[in-house]
């Protein structure tokens, strides 16, 4: 009988250490929760505000963290999500603003789009090991700079409204085409700085409210009364 109840209470230290380590493992699903609740949540405040801007909601014009959702899910998810949460959650807001407005979903804009969010990611794969306010909050200014750069460059080679000289690159980084927005493009990069240095608050927030979850979940798991079998 003695040996059964030991190997009943052996089996039981064996489940509870399996149940830390789970709870412990760095890609723990649940600590990415309030994040990715975060995430979604900024991904359907730009279908919502890329659906107003066409009523003349001109103010919330780029309001929307694109290239900080980038930045961050780089930073702090694993690696099977670092890349592709940002990359489908803007393909699924593209996707309802484009048929909204029968524009095309691929065009080479959409295409340099892309490429300038994953230039951003990498920028944030390249903080992960010391990613915190202090690295990212300066990071998603640069990521703003980095993606209104690249898109505007591209819309400056490929717009045939822009000379092909310096003084066009300069009006389409800071004026662009007035005929096609009553928007300046200098406000769209302000809204842009601005939405992606509060989504990085929030989401560096976010990220440690899931690891303290984690951490508590796991604390509790270790020190839970085990039945007496």
């Amino acid at each position: 009988m003695f040996a059964t109840r030991a190997l009943r209470a052996s089996h039981r230290d064996a489940a509870t250490v399996n149940a830390l380590c789970i709870s412990h493992r760095p890609d723990r699903f649940c600590g990415m929760i309030p994040a990715l609740l975060l995430v979604f949540s900024a991904v359907a405040y730009r279908v919502t505000t890329g659906l107003l801007i066409h009523s003349g909601a001109s103010w919330l014009s780029n309001f929307a963290p694109l290239a900080a959702i980038a930045l961050c899910s780089a930073a702090y998810f694993p690696k099977k999500y670092k890349f592709s949460v940002p990359l489908v959650t803007l393909f699924i807001s593209d996707v309802v603003i484009n048929f909204r407005y029968g524009a095309p979903l691929f065009d080479p804009q959409i295409l340099v789009r892309y490429a300038a969010l994953a230039l951003v990611g990498w920028l944030g794969v390249l903080l992960q090991n010391r990613a915190s306010l202090k690295t990212l909050l300066p990071a998603s200014i640069v990521g703003s700079t980095i993606f209104y750069a690249i898109t505007n460059a591209f819309s400056w080679l490929s717009g045939p409204g822009y000379a092909k000289n310096f003084a066009g690159l300069v009006q389409a980084l800071t004026v662009g085409l007035p005929q096609y927005s009553a928007t300046p493009s200098w406000m769209f990069f302000r809204n842009s700085i601005i939405s992606d240095f509060l989504f990085t608050l929030l989401f560096v927030i976010c990220m440690n409210l899931g690891r303290s979850m984690e951490r508590s979940r796991g604390r509790a798991a270790r020190f839970r009364p085990v039945a007496a079998g």
